[in-house]
């Protein structure tokens, strides 16, 4: 996983240069998602000044608006962008918007008025972006969405680079099926409310899951390990042995789902079995006690 996270983040950077006009050191691969663009050469004698009037990646000065550290993904994330703008010599502006939409959209307005060049944002939930995007647009400055989506008109950003949490959703499904073939009763573990990956990765699990298995309870854990438990611990309350299966949103809140199993004096990964999303160090070492069925990659490219 990490070396699918530092590929997005050169994605990333190698887009929003190209967007201020940066003469890149390397092309980039682009994703299904990615917007691209198509130049033609000039001719020998044009070419000189159009790339004197070029800057490159040290010239480049991107706004981050980070909406946390929820997760062990989003920790990663985290540290692959700061670790790739060091070593591209990209000046990054970073905030830690503690998964609070305001907190976001503050830092937007932070650098907008500091002048940077460009945005990532990856939206905390998909509604309520316009006013601020609209203010980013009467600036100048392009806003690339990052990981999730927002509900804004498509000519509010240039460009979303992120992961298909619906097909995510939709592989988490087809892995129950398989997990409980005679049907069962699961629990469900959302993430953030109103965020792209929990209303995605909801409806895509949905879509794929047998009819003979029935969601009995779906709340919010939002993404994190802390409150996956807590969530956990309530519906064994409520559910106790009625519970023959587990779907997470997340790896976090599986990884706090599996602590309160325990607790409760049940086997996590026998007596009820747990799908999960994202593919963390954490998720792999819980597969391998056993205590983890399933998690489904969460990869950008």
């Amino acid at each position: 996983m990490k070396v699918s996270k530092v590929l997005l983040v050169v994605v990333i950077l190698a887009t929003l240069a190209a967007l201020v006009g940066c003469a890149a050191p390397a092309a980039a691969p682009a994703t299904s998602n990615q917007a691209t663009t198509s130049d033609q050469a000039a001719p020998a004698d044009q070419a000189a000044p159009a790339e004197q009037g070029k800057k490159t990646y040290k010239d480049l000065v991107v706004g981050y608006a980070q909406l946390g550290a929820e997760s062990e993904w989003r920790t990663a994330n985290t540290a692959s962008i700061k670790e790739t703008a060091d070593e591209l010599g990209v000046t990054l502006k970073f905030s830690d918007a503690q998964q609070k939409q305001e907190n976001q959209i503050k830092a937007i307005r932070s650098f907008i008025a500091q002048g940077v060049d460009v945005i990532g944002v990856p939206p905390v939930v998909e509604t309520g972006w316009e006013t601020v995007f609209k203010e980013a647009q009467d600036a100048g400055i392009p806003i690339i969405l990052v990981d999730r989506r927002a509900d804004v008109p498509e000519d509010m950003y240039v460009s979303y680079l992120g992961s298909d949490f619906v097909e995510e959703g939709r592989k988490a499904g087809n892995e129950m099926n398989k997990l409980l073939p005679d049907g069962g009763k699961i629990v469900e573990l959302v993430g953030t409310v109103g965020s792209a990956p929990a209303n995605d990765r909801f409806s895509g699990f949905r879509e794929t899951l047998n009819p003979n298995i029935e969601i009995i309870d779906s709340q919010s854990g939002d993404f994190t390990r802390a409150k996956g438990k807590e969530v956990m611990e309530a519906f064994l309350k409520k559910y106790g042995n009625e519970i023959t299966a587990l779907y997470a949103h997340n790896d976090d809140m599986a990884l706090g789902a599996i602590q309160a199993i325990e607790e409760y004096g049940l086997k996590p990964g026998e007596d009820i079995k747990i799908v999960s999303i994202d593919a963390v160090r954490g998720a792999f070492q819980a597969m391998i006690d056993g205590k983890l069925n399933v998690t489904v990659e969460c990869n950008p490219l």
